[in-house]
């Protein structure tokens, strides 16, 4: 039922006529709710100002744009300056609320899935926590240069110093219309007072006024699900010629995944899944025994125990343009100077 909705929403959502007059009769209740909370957050007394520099990457739109791999990137660029960065998280969908330090081989369950991919491909400290709040302040405990927060552009009552929002370039900002009428968050004017409007993929239809930075995620090898095998795109094709190929993610765009495999001439059968969804062995039953199955890194995380035979993730690199890096790197650069 759930990925019923979801699809119905997505589908209208990002359809470029008018979402239908019941959604539209509870925009102003959220608009109105929206600008409550952020008013009372900016004005609260306790707004909170970490003693490191605070780097958030969000987005204006729900559900997924392409955050992960920019702050995969971030803090490889952190890295490379010599600087240790740490992530903090909510965990979206975990089923624990405790504060946790993630671990590559933590449980999804507990940690929530893009945290688990957080730590094995950054291998710096990942800290989900019940509030974003918790987990920014666990990680000023630990040993540390700055922290990069995994979503958070809404959080009003949290100070920040840099702030990115990442925009899906093929599905933009949709219909335009704040939730449940259309997929903003917030308001598309939100887009001028961020520092980096990045994009995954080219926008065809930019706002005016609005700066972007396009991200490009590329594939150039395929990981077994137990990371004992590491194949090029061309060796995979040869070991695997003939063979049906199923290809599954449970992404905030699957169809991004699967045009990318395309792209790579990996083509076969496609499934979406909500994003976030946890998998079970049920969710296989249905393939062939000798089929390759084909998933997203993400996926993977929560797969690696439901002992599937030939299966394989894609990990992707962000490339991003040379500007913007030499850019975020002089203000981190300026950030520690003045946080001593």
């Amino acid at each position: 039922m759930r990925a019923v909705i979801e699809n119905w929403l997505v589908g209208t959502w990002y359809d470029s006529s008018q979402p239908p007059w019941y959604l539209r009769l509870f925009e102003p209740l959220y608009r109105a709710a929206f600008q409550r909370t952020q008013k009372k957050g900016q004005q609260e007394l306790a707004r909170y100002r970490s003693a490191l520099p605070l780097i958030v990457v969000g987005n204006i739109t729900a559900g997924g744009s392409g955050k992960t791999p920019l702050v995969i990137r971030l803090c490889q660029l952190a890295l490379a300056m010599n600087l240790r960065p740490g992530i903090a998280s909510t965990g979206y969908g975990r089923d624990s609320r405790e504060t946790l330090l993630v671990r590559p081989d933590s449980d999804p369950v507990d940690c929530g899935d893009e945290p688990v991919m957080l730590a094995a491909r950054t291998g710096v400290p990942v800290i989900v926590a019940a509030t974003r709040l918790d987990a920014v302040k666990t990680l000023e405990e630990m040993e540390i240069d700055l922290i990069i927060s995994d979503d958070g552009l809404q959080q009003a009552n949290l100070d920040r110093d840099i702030e990115f929002c990442v925009i899906d370039g093929k599905r933009g900002l949709g219909n335009g219309h704040l939730i449940p009428a259309g997929p903003l968050r917030e308001p598309a004017e939100r887009l001028v007072k961020v520092d980096y409007v990045v994009t995954n993929g080219v926008w065809a239809d930019i706002p005016q006024d609005i700066d972007v930075n396009v991200m490009h995620l590329k594939a150039n090898v395929l990981h077994s699900l137990d990371d004992k095998t590491v194949l090029s795109v061309d060796e995979f094709r040869q070991i695997n010629a003939g063979k049906d190929i199923h290809t599954i993610a449970a992404i905030g765009h699957p169809e991004r995944f699967f045009e990318m495999l395309a792209g790579m001439g990996l083509t076969g059968s496609r499934q979406g899944f909500p994003d976030h969804h946890a998998f079970k062995p049920g969710d296989f039953d249905s393939l062939e025994s000798d089929c390759v199955i084909l998933m997203t890194e993400k996926d993977a995380v929560k797969c690696r125990l439901l002992g599937l035979k030939n299966a394989w993730y894609v990990p992707v690199d962000t490339h991003l343009p040379g500007e913007l890096e030499a850019s975020f790197k002089e203000q981190l650069t300026k950030l520690m100077k003045e946080s001593g």
